[in-house]
């Protein structure tokens, strides 16, 4: 039987886990990343899209997580231009809501938690009934607008993931960890490939548990384990629709229950509408929109917006499971957004640390909070660098993105304009790495549907551990929005086909 020692094991390839891969390699651990199924394949790919502050963690009191997450938007607006851009957000006074002095006093506070922040700041506006251009009823007089960020939330993983390979780090997807052992200074851990149906054994100096909805599980029935922290299972649901209005610009509604839902502009022809907040104890793998958050979804929409939506016009659903730390509220909403971290260790002997809860916006600095936790069992251990240095692609070498994308307009002009973006976007910098050899049209190899040409399904699969059709249309790309059930199952025969050849 296999086996390999490593300093670090992470168990879950989430947002977390991922960033933490990055911090524990750049501060020159060694590290082994364990992902049981895809890279950001549950939690972390099935968001609403935002790297933000939480205006609404503001009602509940929780100034501290609010000024840290828009300290780290800045941070993360930095070292990922590509994959993380400003968004302007309009929020329609309703009188039936929340009164208009309310919100104003809450985004004065959005504006100065953190006021060195470079995004614009709110500003306040009154609704003309006879301008074509507005979207919204004419009951809204007022609307307040403000800043915060989206982000391509499974690439913003992967790209950690890369970043840590980049400095030695052992990915390894499709790998479930079976058991884990303290075996003196040192943890003996099972894995178990699921590709290969085969079992390895590896030492660990220390594992971080970062398998977010399954963090419990991890402890109690992997590690058999007691904890007194815990974590709840929210269910969190999201519609994508044809776009509902013109402009680049998110909307922040309240619903008549006193929750907030975003609709968001997505990959230039759609409009993303979420989330709910539903207590959950379903499949943690596979969860599913139901017909009454359906409903709640087209509900608010239909309330605000003058063109009207049924569900007839949904071309795609997702939920996610939120693993956030059981702090003894009730009110899923009531439930904290910000993170548990917990070192287990038993008379000095080799530390499991469990990450409990957690947002995107904040996994850096969770990653940094972890790895300093962990320092006293690795003197070595360098200082943290993952605020400084930009993530793959991540160095434009411009001023800004969208000079960027004027580069790479010119410089590939035989793509489509449409396609560029989408390349642009996704890859970064590192777009001239994926094009390198690529001359004309005919250099991208077969075409599967909407911008999506076997080129790069091949980078994919080399580079960002594709494997599944699902992993490309879904995760990497996006383009499943664009794609038929036929053009799914080509691209599906040329991955089989593509695996036969890897395994020759």
């Amino acid at each position: 039987m296999t086996r390999i020692k490593t300093d670090l094991l992470i168990i879950g390839g989430g947002i977390n886990g991922a960033g933490i891969a990055r911090d524990a390699a750049m501060r020159g651990l060694s590290v082994v990343l364990a992902e049981k199924d895809d890279l950001a394949s549950h939690t972390s790919s099935w968001s609403s899209k935002l790297i933000h502050g939480g205006l609404r963690y503001l009602e509940y009191y929780e100034f501290g997580l609010v000024r840290k997450a828009l300290k780290e938007r800045e941070v993360l607006l930095k070292i990922s231009p590509n994959l993380i851009h400003p968004l302007r957000f309009v929020m329609p006074h309703n009188k039936h809501c929340r009164p208009f002095w309310m919100l104003r006093l809450g985004l004065f506070l959005y504006d100065f938690l953190y006021w060195q922040h470079s995004l614009a700041r709110t500003k306040q506006h009154r609704i003309s009934a006879d301008d074509p251009h507005n979207p919204l009823k004419p009951f809204i007089k007022k609307t307040l607008e403000y800043s915060d960020a989206s982000v391509d939330d499974a690439r913003l993983v992967v790209m950690n993931a890369k970043q840590a390979m980049q400095y030695g780090a052992s990915i390894l997807t499709n790998t479930e960890v079976k058991g884990l052992k303290r075996v003196g200074n040192l943890w003996e851990v099972t894995l178990f490939n699921k590709d290969l149906q085969k079992e390895s054994v590896l030492e660990a100096s220390a594992v971080v548990n970062a398998a977010g909805p399954w963090v419990d599980q991890v402890i109690k029935d992997v590690a058999d384990m007691v904890s007194s922290r815990h974590v709840k299972l929210i269910k969190g649901s999201h519609i994508v629709v044809p776009k509902l209005y013109d402009g680049d610009n998110a909307y922040i509604l309240q619903h008549d229950d006193n929750r907030i839902v975003f609709a968001i502009p997505f990959q230039n022809a759609f409009t993303l509408i979420g989330t709910t907040d539903i207590a959950y104890k379903g499949d943690r793998g596979s969860p599913k929109i139901s017909q009454e958050e359906t409903s709640y979804l087209l509900d608010i929409i239909n309330v605000y917006f003058k063109k009207p939506i049924r569900k007839d016009d949904i071309v795609w659903t997702f939920s996610g499971v939120r693993p956030l730390f059981d702090s003894g509220e009730e009110n899923p909403s009531a439930l904290t957004r910000d993170y548990v971290l917990h070192v287990d260790v038993e008379n000095n002997e080799a530390p499991l640390l469990s990450v409990f809860g957690g947002k995107i916006t904040t996994y850096r600095y969770l990653s940094k909070e972890a790895l300093d936790q962990l320092k006293p069992h690795f003197p070595q251990m360098k200082a943290c660098q993952t605020g400084k240095i930009p993530l793959p692609g991540g160095d434009l070498k411009t001023n800004s993105f969208d000079d960027f994308l004027s580069s790479m307009q010119k410089k590939y002009d035989y793509l489509d304009q449409i396609h560029i973006h989408r390349l642009a976007l996704a890859y970064g910098s590192d777009m001239n790495i994926l094009m390198a050899e690529i001359h004309s049209t005919k250099d991208l190899g077969m075409y599967f549907g909407g911008t999506l040409y076997a080129h790069e399904v091949d980078y994919l699969i080399k580079h960002e551990w594709a494997r599944t059709s699902e992993d490309i249309l879904w995760r990497r790309t996006k383009q499943g929005l664009y794609f038929s059930k036929e053009q799914t199952k080509a691209l599906e025969r040329y991955l089989q086909h593509a695996s036969v050849i890897a395994a020759e």
